[in-house]
């Protein structure tokens, strides 16, 4: 069923297009993501088909019974409410609705010979009550605000304290609890580390509604979307698959756009040197073929170059001198922040030997102090406790995820004249143009420019510093897919070091070395990328498993020997007079069987979970033929076909709603 349509949807502000003849539509329960560079009209898009946006031209529709949710990139929230209160306003039918049910127990109490009616209408309320979750709301209310990295510590803290971090995620995490039949998603993975992502992708992929996103995050794209809306050059490309699916396509297609236009373009070249030849030759009968031609010509249908317009930011880092060998030892490195009850330890412990050439990334969840970290590097921050050395000739490059080393009052051209005095505005107009600001741009103010644009030019005078050892706190958070590109393979032909803050994984696959997560105890060290990092996550997570398993199995041996001695039994030899494990010990044949046990349980969660998956891929196939039947215009007049293949549609969706509910369950199994 189509629940989003667009027709000739064309947006404009004066002269300047945004939108020329967008065309599409978005059936139920699909998963879209929308792409495309900074200013190519994304969150336009999103804000018209919200309503939030008017159109100069074309058709926009949504079916008016869905519920709508919309998550803007600033939320926006400056309340008085605590954060508790704001996402239990969610459910205040809930509260109304036990106080309900109180008075009508009371009225059948207090009246004995009419409380017949009292309690049917409770047990009305109360059936009620639980179809719409009420005896679970609590729970799933504090889930969601724990994933969303709000302990039960931070419920109390009023709204308008909050950071701006703080308040996109709360109301991310109230627009899930709300549960809208079409989720409109813009940026909903910034200001998320990347346990929050994991969580968000799971819970996205089994969420039953329309899911309508922008997002800039590869990996994120890859794990939550099933279409793609490239936004390009005011229109709109789509793609019938995942990020991956995209990439490979729009490789392929514009390949062939590139060779369509460069063929038209010779024929073009072609025409006009006959037209040129016919006039020179200056008969009569060649200047009317001359003049035929320059008509066809004037009619054609002229292809624009792919992806030529807004064209790509050109993104070099050298090194003006090479660095020792040794470039930055931490050992045994704390920090913590306040005094007395009221102290936090950051870390401790924090360990780092980094050589010339390597690139290192770092992860680790918010609040852990990465960024202090970095700054414990730079010398901007005295460390609480063990010595930081820095090593021969490093010269430091630093970028800020908040872009406050920028001068908000300054013009674009200013910031750089201020920090590179020897480049004239001829060099530093053109240095700019390559950075994609050009024309009138270079004048803006700073404090006026995007995110991304803020991005760029911050990306711009790490460039032109020379540094050899880059510094760099979550670099990609505010560039668009192919600035990240550009700045990636940057990074890879980069000569010097590097150390790096992200949550990017698709950017953590690519580039670093060697990936180091900052907890609480120092950093651990990880010998590969984020795919690598997360097998020998797992791989951990499931020894500690077994450990408690073990444990759990030892104590309940230990508890069974207590009560046989109590019994008068010996335990202190077995059969045979084989000595038996120490209490809390398992025998190798145990641990063997506690193994095989936990294996066989994986593999039946496995199984019954690929069962789960093949049962949705048949359940969606069915519901899309079933549809396609619906569509046809001899069923549309017969009324008994009609019946009988919504009927078989609503059995299947809701054969799919349990299946998926299944297939939840499972994910959650060991």
């Amino acid at each position: 069923m189509i629940v989003v349509s667009a027709r000739d949807l064309t947006k404009a502000y004066g002269t300047d297009v945004i939108l020329d003849k967008v065309s599409f539509h978005i059936n139920q329960g699909d998963r879209v993501g929308i792409i495309g560079i900074n200013g190519a009209g994304k969150t336009t898009l999103l804000r018209m088909l919200t309503g939030e946006l008017s159109h100069e031209e074309g058709d926009c529709f949504i079916s008016s019974d869905l519920r709508i949710g919309y998550l803007k990139q600033d939320a926006g929230f400056d309340s008085d409410k605590t954060i508790l209160e704001e996402a239990q306003a969610v459910f205040s039918h809930f509260p109304q609705m036990e106080e309900e049910m109180n008075q009508l127990l009371q009225e059948a109490s207090d009246d004995p010979e009419h409380s017949e009616g009292a309690l049917r209408r409770y047990d009305q309320i109360r059936e009620r009550y639980d179809r719409m979750g009420g005896y679970s709301y609590q729970s799933e209310l504090r889930g969601i605000l724990t994933s969303m990295a709000f302990d039960e510590s931070m419920y109390d803290k009023k709204i308008r304290t909050l950071s701006g971090g703080e308040k996109t995620r709360l109301a991310l995490a109230v627009l899930l609890l709300e549960k809208p039949d079409i989720l409109f998603l813009d940026e909903p993975t910034n200001h998320l580390d990347i346990g929050t992502l994991k969580w968000l992708e799971q819970y996205l992929r089994g969420y039953r509604g329309t899911i309508v996103l922008v997002s800039h995050d590869r990996y994120f794209l890859n794990e939550t979307v099933t279409r793609i809306f490239e936004v390009e050059n005011h229109r709109l490309n789509i793609y019938e698959g995942n990020y991956a699916f995209y990439a490979a396509e729009r490789k392929v297609r514009r390949e062939t756009e590139l060779r369509t236009y460069e063929k038209q373009q010779k024929e073009i070249a072609r025409q006009e040197e006959m037209i040129r030849r016919f006039k020179q030759r200056g008969t009569e009968k060649l200047a009317k073929r001359a003049a035929s031609r320059e008509r066809q010509l004037e009619h054609m249908q002229r292809l624009e170059r792919p992806g030529g317009e807004h064209g790509k930011m050109s993104l070099h880092f050298h090194q003006e001198f090479q660095s020792g060998k040794d470039v930055l030892l931490a050992e045994d490195v704390t920090k913590s922040f306040g005094y007395g009850h009221e102290r936090r330890e950051l870390f401790r412990n924090v360990r780092l030997d980094l050589k010339r050439g390597e690139r290192v990334c770092i992860v680790g969840d918010n609040g852990t102090g990465k960024t202090t970290l970095l700054r414990i590097f730079l010398g901007e921050i005295e460390p609480g406790g063990g010595r930081i050395r820095i090593g021969h000739n490093v010269q430091f490059g630093y970028y800020d995820q908040g872009q406050q080393l920028l001068n908000d009052d300054l013009t674009v051209i200013e910031e750089l004249q201020d920090a590179y005095h020897l480049y004239t505005d001829g060099e530093l107009r053109n240095i700019l143009g390559r950075f994609l600001f050009r024309g009138e741009q270079v004048f803006l103010p700073v404090g006026s420019l995007s995110g991304g644009e803020k991005a760029r030019l911050s990306l711009l005078k790490l460039m032109l510093s020379g540094a050899n050892v880059l510094v760099l706190d979550e670099p990609t958070n505010h560039l668009d897919i192919e600035s990240k590109e550009v700045f990636e393979e940057a990074l890879l032909d980069f000569p010097g070091t590097c150390i790096i803050v992200s949550h990017d994984r698709y950017f953590l696959n690519k580039i670093p070395t060697r990936i180091c997560e900052l907890s609480r105890d120092g950093l651990t060290e990880y010998l590969g990328k984020y795919d690598y990092y997360v097998e020998k996550k797992q791989e951990q997570n499931t020894r500690e498993h077994m450990k408690e398993l073990a444990a759990g199995a030892g104590q309940a041996a230990g508890s069974g020997k207590a009560a046989g001695s109590e019994k008068g039994v010996s335990t202190a030899a077995g059969p045979a007079g084989q000595p038996q494990p120490l209490d809390g010990e398992l025998s190798p044949a145990e641990q063997r069987r506690l193994k095989k046990e936990q294996e066989a349980a994986e593999r039946r969660t496995r199984r019954a979970r690929e069962a789960a998956e093949a049962d949705i891929a048949r359940l969606e196939e069915e519901i899309g033929q079933i549809e396609k039947e619906l569509a046809r215009p001899e069923v549309m007049t017969d009324a008994g076909r009609l019946q009988s293949l919504s009927e078989e549609l609503q059995q299947r969706h809701e054969a799919l709603d349990e299946t998926y509910e299944k297939w939840l369950e499972l994910q959650e199994e060991v």
